[in-house]
């Protein structure tokens, strides 16, 4: 019987482990540094002992030891099958569409999913904040066959409109990504430390579908900068093994390391 202690978790590990069980056994996936990381590493330890990672560096089928710090940290390619140059991760893995899932983070993302990586406030040349770059995320946003996000749920992130559109979700709404001839299917879900979004099949406009145990709807209602969308069928994700918790406790803790 699982633990359901919600005082004993933190919301991040919560959003790491929701995150982590929505990858299957078997899926190629194109992965982001960070918690996108570290919840395809742990998603490895659980129910996707085969998952194949990709990271953007060339690294193939990688099964790290360690968070890695980088996409050029040496523990990918130490761990890899193989490493091969950019132009063939791009060209013959996501662009062709052998990628299952990619997994991203983001600063901001609005309610067709549409996230920014790139900057905050005024314009490109004079920003606010600086952040950093797509890197490979706007290719990993057109091309993969589904998109998870995973982000903190803030009125600062969940905005109205992003500063700029680094990695396109669903554009203005349906028709954007056909519009614009992007061949992936887009934006699945967004994991967020509040619960799961995903995107309402007709809309396309994120819809709160799962809340984790102990928040409630009004908290996610006010961390979001758009009237969010509630799902008339809202459930509530199943509280973290105690199994999961020292797994995911352990793997951060290696990047002190």
């Amino acid at each position: 019987m699982s633990d359901n202690l919600n005082s004993t978790w933190t919301a991040d590990e919560m959003m790491t482990i929701a995150a982590a069980r929505t990858l299957k056994d078997g899926n190629t996936c194109f992965v982001g540094i960070g918690i996108p990381s570290t919840a395809a590493i742990l998603a490895k330890s659980m129910q996707a002992p085969n998952l194949f990672l990709i990271y953007e560096s060339g690294t193939v089928n990688t099964n790290p030891q360690k968070l890695p710090l980088s996409i050029g940290d040496g523990e990918l390619a130490n761990h890899a099958l193989t490493v091969v140059g950019m132009p063939e991760i791009f060209n013959y893995w996501l662009q062709s569409g052998r990628i299952d899932v990619g997994f991203l983070g983001a600063a901001q993302i609005d309610k067709f999913a549409n996230i920014n990586t790139t900057f905050i406030g005024q314009t490109y040349d004079a920003p606010k904040v600086r952040l950093p770059g797509a890197g490979g995320a706007t290719e990993i946003a057109a091309s993969c066959k589904e998109v998870a996000i995973i982000i903190r749920q803030t009125t600062r992130t969940f905005v109205k409109q992003v500063d700029f559109i680094t990695s396109m979700g669903f554009g203005e709404g349906p028709g954007s990504r056909a519009k614009n001839r992007l061949r992936g299917g887009g934006p699945s879900r967004v994991i967020t430390d509040l619960g799961i979004l995903e995107p309402d099949p007709e809309t396309l406009e994120l819809t709160m579908t799962y809340l984790h145990p102990g928040v409630d709807i009004n908290q996610a209602i006010e961390n979001t900068g758009w009237e969010l969308k509630v799902s008339p069928n809202l459930k509530t994700t199943k509280a973290p093994e105690q199994s999961e918790l020292e797994k995911v406790r352990a793997l951060v803790s290696t990047s002190d390391k």
